[in-house]
Order: structure tokens, then C-alpha cells, then sequence
């Protein structure tokens, strides 16, 4: 990208490097067979965290990498720029780990993020409900106090990592006349009486990564698995959204670079009316437009993701991360797109994976009429 990146240090980068290895080695050889199953194998789970790749920010004495998010957007990158889909490690580590280590006991700490840290035990979180969106306050899904256990009754969509979940995080109604100050947040073991899951669901891109709805009926499980204070989950979850958030523009930045460079050799190679495409000056100014978001896009993010490292990057500079990122990314695919001409509706090509992998992420994490809201705020 000719872009002077400052953001990282010596060691980020030799960490990239084995990012980058185990990307090739483990992940791409494999995508295909991943995008037919639905899923990818718990196995690439287990060496991803044999070879230290999930949660790189947590403290080495529960397994954890013992890092700094730089580590993660490493990993995050590496998955972009290797076209590798359904690997949800930023999910596993980045999302719904955190919840664990930052409101966790010391004992459920040592119970669950072992087994997390090695890829042995892979998280999922359950927010949206069927009919449901953005709205969280508006949560349906109950647990009712009963002694020691809490009984949860309710269902949820959208479930990334839902058919290989071992541990799920599920919000839920404790007190549904309290509306956001009713909220909690219960670990659930995916082997507890009463927890099904459903279909696995049919998207129009992102077919590696295994999707599903999730039904809990009358599942009990012991107080001891409630993450934080009763009532408090409305508080964490705004707490924690924001990295969700900017971990969606690390990789939208990365991405757009790789398909920019797979795009102008496209271009330069396809020849159509006696020249390359290249060659029509549509081309150049089309590419040389993308080529300029890319660059803004990159000094953004470079610039949130350093101040992320110093845990100063605020709600609405994650808002803005997230709305900007997407939305030029989507733009600039599109645009990508037409110049492949009738091998950008191919998935065998690149642009076309992206094209329908990518329209999601102007939805999940937050719609970005969400995050315009979030940052309209601030005007």
C-alpha cells in the first residue's frame, strides 16, 4: 500500500510473521472444504491455539499470549489478507473472551480460560433474538432466579460459532420489568439439559462460518456462572462492544488493500478489445479512487488502532471506525467488481467471495444506522 505504518512494533512483527505461516499452512489449503461443510474444523481451532493465535491479550498464566491488542489486529489482518473465512478467532478471542477475563472470578477464570486459551473450549455470545435487532434493552429471553440456579427460557439467531460452541455467553432477562437495568450475563455449557440448537442457517456469504439458532429451554445452570453483578449486563455489554466494533474496521482496512492489489493484476492481465483492461483510462481513475480510500482508510484505523493500544479509542471513535471502514469497503468492492466484469460474479474469484462475504459488515456488530446514531451524539 506504499503506506508508512508506525502503529507497530519489532515484536508485532515477528508475530505477523507466524501469523502469516499458519494462515497458508493451516487455513487456505482448506477454505474450500470448510465452505462445503459449513464450518471449519475443530482441529484448526486446537492448533491456532497450540500455536498461540487465540487470545493473545490475555495473561500467559491462564495460556493466553500475554500481549497487547496490536497482537490481535495482527491476527485479524492475516485473516483478511489471506482470504481466510470462518475462522472466527477475533470472535473466540477478541469479543467474548474478554467478558470472561474482565468480569470473571478468579475461580471461573480458571475454569473456562485454559481450556479457551488452547482452543479446546470455543466461545460464542448470544445477543440477537428471532424478530430482534439492535435493540438490546428489548431482550426476551429470561432467567429466572431459583436458589442457587438460575432457569433460562428463550431462544437466539445468528449465533456465529454456533454449532461448535462449547461455551456460550447469553444475555438475558433477570428482571424484565427493569428493562436495561434487568440485563445479565450467564456463561452456558453447550452440553446442559435443555440447550438445542437449530438449523444451521443458510447465508448469502460467509459460508465457513457456522451460524445458528440457539433454544434454551428451562436450562439451569448455577448462579457461580454468571458473569459480573446481576442486573449489570446492559453496562458490560457497552463496555465491550466498542473493540467489537473497531476489530471489524481492522480487518474491513486489510482487506480492502488485498483486494486492491488482486484487482490490479487482474486488470492488468485480462485483455478485452485488442488492450488490458488496464489500459482504459476508466480503469485507472476507478482504481486510483480506491487506491485513495484505502490510504485514508489505512491513516484512520492506523491511527484508532494506536490509541486503541493506550485504551483511550472512546464509543464514538469506534462508531466512526466501524461506519467509515464498511461502508467504503462495500463501495469500493462493488467498484472492484465491475471491473472484473462477468468473472467478478465467480466465486472462485476473490472479489466475488468478498462481494458476498463482506455486505454483513454493515450490518453485524451494529447496524451503521446504529452507529451513525452513536455519533450523532457527540454533534
Amino acid at each position: 500500500m506504499q503506506v508508512q505504518r508506525s502503529v507497530y512494533r519489532e515484536d508485532h512483527e515477528q508475530f505477523r510473521t507466524t501469523v502469516r505461516r499458519f494462515m497458508e499452512r493451516e487455513c487456505v489449503p482448506h477454505q474450500e472444504a470448510w465452505n462445503k461443510a459449513g464450518m471449519v474444523s475443530r482441529e484448526v481451532w486446537r492448533k491456532a491455539g497450540k500455536e498461540g493465535l487465540l487470545c493473545v491479550t490475555l495473561p500467559t498464566e491462564y495460556g493466553g499470549g500475554g500481549g497487547d491488542f496490536g497482537h490481535s489486529a495482527i491476527v485479524a489482518e492475516e485473516l483478511a489478507y489471506a482470504g481466510v473465512g470462518g475462522a472466527s478467532f477475533g470472535l473466540h478471542s477478541d469479543i467474548v473472551a474478554p467478558y470472561i477475563a474482565r468480569l470473571g472470578t478468579d475461580e471461573q477464570k480458571q475454569k473456562w480460560l485454559p481450556g479457551i486459551c488452547a482452543g479446546e473450549q470455543i466461545l460464542a455470545v448470544a445477543i440477537t433474538e428471532p424478530g430482534g435487532g439492535s435493540d438490546v434493552k428489548a431482550l426476551r429471553t429470561t432467567a429466572v432466579r431459583e436458589g442457587d440456579e438460575y432457569v433460562i427460557n428463550g431462544s437466539k439467531t445468528f449465533i456465529s460459532n454456533g454449532f461448535l460452541s462449547d461455551l456460550v455467553v447469553v444475555v438475558c432477562k433477570t428482571d424484565p420489568a427493569a428493562g436495561a437495568k434487568g440485563v445479565s450475563l450467564l456463561v452456558v455449557e453447550t452440553n446442559r439439559e435443555g440447550f438445542r440448537r437449530g438449523r444451521k442457517l443458510e447465508k448469502v456469504g460467509m459460508h465457513a462460518q457456522d451460524t445458528a439458532e440457539l433454544f434454551f429451554d428451562n436450562v439451569r445452570v448455577p448462579v457461580g456462572n454468571r458473569l459480573g453483578e446481576e442486573g449489570k449486563g446492559f453496562i458490560y455489554l457497552m463496555q465491550e462492544l466498542p473493540q467489537e466494533r473497531f476489530m471489524i474496521a481492522v480487518t474491513a482496512a486489510a482487506k480492502l488493500e488485498k483486494l486492491l492489489e488482486q484487482t490490479i493484476d487482474y486488470v492488468k492481465d485480462r485483455r478485452a478489445f485488442d488492450q488490458t483492461v488496464w489500459d482504459f483510462q476508466n480503469t485507472k481513475f476507478k482504481l486510483a479512487d480506491v487506491k485513495a480510500q484505502a490510504v485514508a482508510l489505512r491513516t484512520m484505523v492506523d491511527y484508532y488502532l494506536g490509541e486503541h493500544m493506550r485504551r483511550r479509542l472512546t464509543v464514538e471513535e469506534a462508531a466512526i471506525a466501524k461506519l467509515h471502514s464498511t461502508e467504503t469497503l462495500w463501495k469500493c468492492i462493488d467498484d472492484m467488481v465491475q471491473l472484473h466484469g462477468g468473472y467478478g460474479y465467480m466465486l472462485e474469484y476473490p472479489i466475488a467471495r468478498a462481494f458476498v462475504d463482506m455486505r454483513v459488515a454493515r450490518i453485524y456488530g451494529g447496524t451503521s444506522e446504529v452507529m451513525r446514531d452513536l455519533i450523532s451524539r457527540k454533534l
